[in-house]
């Protein structure tokens, strides 16, 4: 008998290994080769130039005050008329929300249903404590080491340079696009883009304007970021993550701290907190999340191919693994993170309120009810307040399609520009202008044409903001190809 079951169990065995390796054999990568084609010469030092200018107009955005915004954001409009007279001249512009300008480039072919191309001039303060770790100043646009240095050399003047360096040269050239091109850049997007591409878009939708698809910033070319790959990952983001912040608030008497009960509403928020820690938000490998790593899967060695072509079997040990990089769990799951705390105003006074405020970043499965209702769940405690911060919050994207024409020419387009790589749909887990995009589009992507490292993305919004001349050149180049190809 024991003999019957040890044979059953090692043909059960032999038919598990025969049916994962079959599906590794037929888990095939898609084609990473580049795409031919005849790249425009570019003037690189004149486009590091013009980035240096455009960096040193100091176009800050703070959440503090923003209706007295100083002159620096008019001087930057004024410079792109100046700095770019042939694609001024070509196109009509128009202002919304007093200070993100709008621009239409008519195509040849009327019928066709026009696309858009977005970036945003406003940039993030620098942090005063920091600024002896620059190794240029902060908004002095320098050059040096083969690097334009500066806030906003990433995120995001550089695109709005490059976008326009690249009209610029085909305006110059005389073309045209067949297609009708929008083009929005955005003034206010490091705080919500409330006032410029909200503006913006309610301007194209009483205009009656409905964009085959749009282009704005949420991810990048990712070059030895993730382990296990040898070639370059374009993600082109299919989706943006929503995001609420939630107030949760415990309450009591109040008074001297020399004479503390045993619970203040201190000690009742610490513990409420505890229980909203000690458990993730069910999230998993679905959707956009599972339609990147399905792209990455079978470029990665054979023992992790293994494991993404036999999802059937190792979906609970992937999530595992997934789930223990910050970078990927956020792609399987709504986040939430603690990050204010407000208590008494006195070291010796006992707080009648205590409140902390927790940010979630919603997946695309998800929603703010949910997020509300996991988090009363989790809590358990009917004392507590929990409520919107601000009173309001911004649901997760639609999920566009990864199929549409307007992934097709940014897929070309990467190819023809950067050689090979791996193209995959993926997951925006920030907040861009594409929230407000999204709504006037039938798909929108989310995608600088930069090569980053994980060294760059630390210097996202953080110290020694910095890109490449010739990342600077790529861009110009990819911009004009997708033009051409998009357009």
């Amino acid at each position: 008998m024991i003999k019957k079951i040890l044979k059953l169990i090692g043909a059960a065995l032999l038919i598990l290994i025969a049916v994962q390796a079959v599906n590794t054999m037929r888990y095939t990568a898609q084609d990473t080769s580049a795409v031919q084609a005849e790249l425009p010469i570019v003037d690189e030092a004149l486009f590091a130039a013009h980035l240096g200018e455009a960096i040193r107009i100091q176009t800050i955005s703070t959440s503090v005050d923003m209706g007295a915004r100083g002159p620096e954001f008019q001087q930057f409009l004024d410079w792109l008329v100046v700095t770019y007279p042939a694609a001024n001249a070509a196109m009509t512009r128009v202002m919304v929300g007093e200070l993100t300008p709008v621009y239409r480039w008519d195509g040849a072919d009327t019928n066709l249903q026009p696309i858009l191309l977005t970036a945003h001039y406003d940039v993030v303060p620098v942090a005063e404590s920091g600024l002896a770790d620059w190794q240029q100043d902060p908004f002095s646009g320098a050059i040096a080491s083969g690097f334009i240095w500066g806030r906003g050399a990433l995120d995001d003047k550089s695109a709005v340079v490059a976008i326009m360096e690249a009209v610029e040269a085909l305006a110059t050239s005389g073309f045209t696009p067949n297609r009708t091109i929008y083009f929005s850049f955005g003034h206010d997007e490091e705080i919500g883009g409330a006032d410029g591409a909200a503006s913006a878009a309610t301007y194209f939708k009483e205009q009656g304007i409905q964009m085959a698809w749009s282009l704005d910033e949420g991810s990048m070319i990712l070059k030895d970021v993730i382990a296990g790959l040898e070639l370059p990952v374009a993600s082109i983001n299919v989706a943006e993550k929503g995001y609420v912040s939630l107030d949760i608030t415990a309450r009591a008497e109040g008074g001297h701290s020399s004479l503390p009960p045993r619970d203040t509403a201190v000690s009742t928020l610490a513990t409420a907190l505890t229980k909203l820690q000690s458990g993730p938000v069910p999230g998993g490998l679905t959707g956009a999340s599972k339609e990147f790593f399905d792209g990455l899967g079978p470029h990665f060695t054979l023992a992790q191919k293994v494991l993404f072509a036999n999802q059937w079997f190792y979906r609970p040990l992937l999530e595992i693994v997934l789930s223990g990089s910050p970078a990927t769990d956020a792609m399987l799951r709504t986040t939430k993170a603690p990050t204010m705390l407000v208590g008494s105003a006195k070291d010796n006074v006992l707080p009648q309120k205590a409140t902390a405020t927790v940010n979630f970043r919603i997946h695309p499965r998800d929603s703010i009810d949910g997020v509300v209702a996991h988090t009363r769940e989790m809590i358990d405690n009917s004392e507590i307040e929990i409520t919107l911060r601000g009173g309001f919050g911004n649901e997760p994207s639609a999920v566009s399609d990864k199929d549409g024409i307007g992934f097709q020419a940014l897929s070309k387009t990467f190819r023809q520009v950067f050689g090979d790589l791996i193209v995959v749909p993926g997951l925006t887990v920030a907040a861009t202008d594409s929230v407000h995009y999204a709504k006037i589009s039938d798909n929108s992507y989310r995608i600088n044409p930069f090569v980053f490292t994980g060294e760059d993305i630390k210097r996202l919004h953080g110290r020694n903001e910095r890109i490449s001349v010739q990342a600077m050149g790529q861009a110009v180049q990819f911009y004009q190809m997708l033009i051409r190809n998009g357009g």
